[in-house]
């Protein structure tokens, strides 16, 4: 039986994704301090998208010789970040509509 991610976790891969596509020369230390989640949450997030192959690592050598890497949505991975995209953009709408009406009833409160 496959799980099917909570909410957060599919809310993780969408912001790693998205960061990864702007930034792929990031580390996971850099990810994790820009989403504000832990560095193991980080590197779970990152071997499962590799693993599912929707993101791939490229070795590098940077001018210091030391070895980095940058991190590469595959087409699928592509594929993936835009219907997560739409997923999450569907679900801010709903939380944006409830919290713009209980703005709302608690102005018409305020009257």
């Amino acid at each position: 039986m496959t799980r099917r991610p909570t909410t957060v976790q599919e809310d993780t891969r969408f912001r790693v994704l998205r960061l990864l596509e702007a930034h792929p020369d990031l580390t996971q230390r850099e990810i994790a301090e820009r989403l504000g989640v832990s560095l193991g949450g980080v590197n779970y997030c990152v071997r499962a998208l590799v693993d599912k192959g929707l993101v791939k690592i490229q070795n590098f050598q940077n001018s210091n010789n030391k070895l980095g890497y940058a991190y590469l949505l595959t087409p699928t991975g592509i594929a993936e970040k835009t219907a997560l995209t739409a997923k999450f953009l569907k679900r801010k709408l709903v939380e944006y509509e409830s919290l713009k009406a209980e703005i709302d009833s608690l102005e018409r409160e305020m009257q």
